[in-house]
C-alpha cells in the first residue's frame, strides 16, 4: 500500500496499534489524518492477547468486543506459579482471551474515513517548530517528507519518534513466543512463572490456552544472548510438567517497555505526543500495556483534535490520572523484584495476594 498523494495533514501518527487508531478515530475530527504502520498489516504481535476490565471499558464508547475473536476459555484468572516451589496463588484478577491478530484486525475496523492508513512506512526522522511538524518517511515507493500540525508517536517499546526527540530513551524487554498444540486439557488461567533454571536474563513466563492452543511466552531482560535458546530451554522445561503442551507451530518475537524509573514517562514535546509504550505508559508491576495504550491514545487524539498549539499542554492534563497511577505502582517494584519479595509471596493468603494484584 503505497503513501497517499498528499502533502499536509492536521495530525500523522506513527504505529497502527491500540494507541494509534484510537488517537486517529478523535484527531480525524480536526481534519484529514496519516495513521502508518512500520510493518506489514495485519500486525503480528508477541503478546497475551488478555484485555483487562480497563480495556473493555476504554472500547466501550467506539463498540463492543466482538464475539468471533473471543477465544475458549473465554475468561482467564491470573494465577501467580512458583516453579521451584510448586506454589500457586489463583487470584481474583480476570482477562477476556481473545485473540490478539483479530482484536487489531477489529480495532483498524472501528477508523473513519477522514483516516488513511498506510503500511510499510516508517517516519524516520522529523524537525518541529511553533507551526508545525516536518516529517521524513521511508515508503515502498522511496523517501518522502510531509508536513502536519502535529506527529503522535504510539510505535511501541523501540518507538523511533520517542529516539528522534532525543529526551530520555527507553530500554526494552524481548518477548518471545510459542504457540504449541495441546493433546490435553491445561488448566483455564493466565499461568504466569517464574523459575531460577533458566539465568538472571530471564524475568519470567506465562502459559495461556487458546482455542485449542496454548501460548507459550518468555519475557527477557534487555540485551539477553541467544534469546531463543533460552525459550527453547523454557518451552522443553514446561512440557516435562505439563505433558498436554504439544508441538510448536507457530513462533513470534516482539519488544515490550522496560520501565525502570517514573522519568521513563514522558507525554512529548513541542508539537509531538508520545502514546502507549513510546510514552512509558504501562504497568512497571504486571507488564499489563492495552489499557494504557488504548487510554493514552484516546487522550492524545482529543488533545489532536483541538489546537495544535496547546495540545502538549492538554494531553499532560488528560493523562494525569495515568501518569499518578503508573507512579503509584512503580512504589511496589523493588519489593516485588526482591528476593524477599518473590519468597513472601507464596506464604500471602490467596484473597490477599488477588487484592495487590488487582491493585497493580
Amino acid at each position: 500500500m503505497s503513501l497517499p498523494f498528499r502533502d499536509r495533514y492536521t495530525t500523522v501518527i506513527a504505529g497502527a496499534g491500540p494507541a494509534g487508531i484510537l488517537a486517529a478515530i478523535h484527531a480525524a475530527e480536526r481534519g484529514p489524518v496519516l495513521l502508518a504502520e512500520s510493518g506489514a498489516l495485519p500486525r503480528r504481535k508477541s503478546c497475551g492477547g488478555m484485555l483487562h476490565e480497563l480495556s473493555i471499558e476504554a472500547l466501550r464508547p467506539y463498540d463492543e468486543v466482538p464475539r468471533d475473536i473471543v477465544c475458549e476459555p473465554e475468561t482467564v484468572h491470573f494465577r501467580y506459579h512458583d516453579w521451584d516451589r510448586g506454589i500457586q496463588r489463583t487470584t481474583e484478577l480476570a482477562f477476556l482471551n481473545v485473540s490478539r491478530a483479530g482484536f487489531d484486525e477489529w480495532m483498524t475496523s472501528l477508523l473513519p474515513g477522514g483516516v488513511e492508513l498506510v503500511e510499510r512506512t516508517a517516519i524516520t526522522g522529523f524537525t518541529q517548530d511553533e507551526h508545525g511538524v516536518r516529517i521524513d518517511v521511508d515508503t515502498e515507493d522511496g523517501p518522502r517528507t510531509i508536513e502536519a500540525d502535529l506527529l503522535i508517536g504510539a510505535d511501541g517499546a523501540r518507538s523511533q519518534v520517542r529516539r528522534t526527540l532525543g529526551i530520555r530513551d527507553s530500554a526494552s524487554y524481548v518477548t518471545l513466543q510459542d504457540f504449541v498444540t495441546l493433546t490435553g486439557g491445561i488448566d483455564p488461567v493466565f499461568d504466569c512463572i517464574y523459575m531460577r533454571d533458566i539465568g538472571d536474563e530471564f524475568a519470567y513466563a506465562y502459559v495461556v490456552p487458546k482455542d485449542g492452543v496454548a501460548l507459550i511466552g518468555s519475557i527477557f531482560y534487555p540485551h539477553t544472548k541467544r534469546p531463543w535458546e533460552k525459550q527453547d530451554q523454557v518451552v522443553a522445561l514446561l512440557r516435562e510438567r505439563m505433558p498436554a503442551l504439544g508441538d510448536t507451530v507457530d513462533r513470534e518475537a516482539a519488544a515490550a517497555l522496560y520501565l525502570r524509573s517514573p522519568d521513563d514517562i514522558l507525554q512529548g514535546a513541542g508539537r509531538v505526543l508520545l502514546a502507549g509504550e513510546a510514552g512509558g505508559f504501562m504497568s512497571p508491576t504486571s507488564g499489563e500495556g492495552i489499557s494504557y495504550a488504548l487510554r493514552t491514545g484516546r487522550d492524545a487524539g482529543i488533545a489532536a483534535a483541538g489546537d495544535p498549539a496547546t495540545a502538549l499542554e492538554r494531553y499532560a492534563t488528560l493523562t494525569g490520572p495515568v501518569t499518578a497511577d503508573i507512579r503509584r505502582r512503580f512504589r511496589w517494584l523493588p519489593f516485588m523484584e526482591s528476593r524477599a519479595g518473590k519468597y513472601l509471596a507464596g506464604f500471602v493468603p490467596t484473597p490477599i495476594v488477588s487484592r495487590v494484584t488487582m491493585g497493580l
